[in-house]
């Protein structure tokens, strides 16, 4: 069941399209990857969605609702956490997420920031200001003021920008958890390829306002080609390069000295075969590494480019958060 859908949607400002006939779906209950370079259309998207920008065409619907028609009824059933950190420093923990439940109009609003609070493991520093809490902390606090109003979707924009790799390994548990425990679908962008690989279910890639590709990580994977395997050889041997050539899944061996690169479909299916080859041709392998398709090669062979610089995409979601405590306060 689509919890997300979205039908031609364009915005066009002046002769510029932002957006071109973009279309997708994003089903209840998943982790749904929004992936791209600066400037190709996902903020635009994202905005359209969470009802603060309208348009030129097409529609999108959230949670059953139209964005344009129905905009109140689909902000009461999302939820928004910015790649900045919008949490109030000079309050406590409980007193940002109180703040947030009377936004809300909620009842038994206690109950529900204790559920909240465990959720995000900050109970135990809940009346603490949250200038005493670490960057790591305040993310899980932001996504925890996303959280209180019991979301059906939750739009997390670079939630890990900018955090070291163990807090970040952290919030992915967290997201995880959301998915898992709450069957809450989660609209995720970021700009680092492995936190898609692993947290989402499907990933789409826009770039110049048009949808590139859309599937799960590893069929997109799977599209870009052959897996490498490199070995690293005691000496060269002909007749061992002859019968690798023959194995079936082997596409392309090249030797250079003792260095030896091999093309092939099914790596893991093929390396006790060449060891077999090895040891019938008395060839010693010194060392041996695979690598396969990565989702980073997906992004390039779709865009032709790789990630841009980070930065100057923090610096526009600074803008996009502070439209964003707007709409929050």
């Amino acid at each position: 069941m689509s919890i997300i859908k979205v039908e031609n949607l364009t915005k066009i400002y002046g002769d510029f399209f932002a957006l071109n006939n973009v279309s997708f779906s994003v089903e209840q209950g998943e982790i749904f990857g929004f992936l791209g370079p600066n400037g190709a259309g996902k903020t635009t998207t994202i905005m359209i969605l969470i009802t603060l920008l309208k348009p030129s065409k097409g529609r999108a619907f959230v949670a059953g609702y139209d964005v344009v028609k129905e905009p109140s009824k689909v902000r009461a059933n999302i939820g928004y956490v910015s790649q900045d950190i919008t949490v109030d420093d000079y309050l406590t923990g409980r007193e940002n997420l109180k703040f947030q439940a009377h936004l809300y109009n909620l009842n038994n609003e206690n109950k529900r920031i204790e559920e909240i609070l465990n959720l995000v493991d900050l109970s135990d520093r809940a009346d603490e200001p949250v200038a005493l809490y670490s960057a790591g902390m305040k993310r899980r606090l932001d996504i925890a003021c996303g959280l209180i109003n019991t979301p059906k979707v939750l739009f997390l924009d670079e939630p890990t920008l900018g955090l070291d790799a163990q807090t970040k390994r952290r919030i992915w548990d967290y997201i995880k958890r959301l998915k898992n425990e709450l069957g809450i679908t989660i609209f995720l962008t970021t700009h680092y390829m492995e936190e898609a690989d692993i947290l989402c279910n499907r990933v789409a890639i826009i770039d110049r306002g048009e949808i590139k590709a859309l599937d799960k990580p590893s069929i997109l994977k799977g599209h870009i080609g052959d897996e490498v395997i490199n070995l690293k050889l005691e000496y060269l041997s002909e007749a061992f390069m002859d019968s690798l050539k023959k194995l079936q899944g082997i596409k392309e061996v090249k030797f250079h000295d003792t260095l030896c690169s091999i093309k092939a479909k099914g790596a893991e299916g093929l390396i006790p075969k060449i060891f077999e080859l090895a040891s019938i041709h008395k060839v010693k392998v010194e060392s041996l590494s695979s690598k396969k398709p990565t989702l980073e090669d997906v992004f390039l062979a779709y865009t032709g480019r790789g990630l841009r610089d980070i930065l100057s995409d923090k610096e526009k979601g600074k803008i996009f958060g502070k439209r964003m405590r707007r709409f929050r306060y």
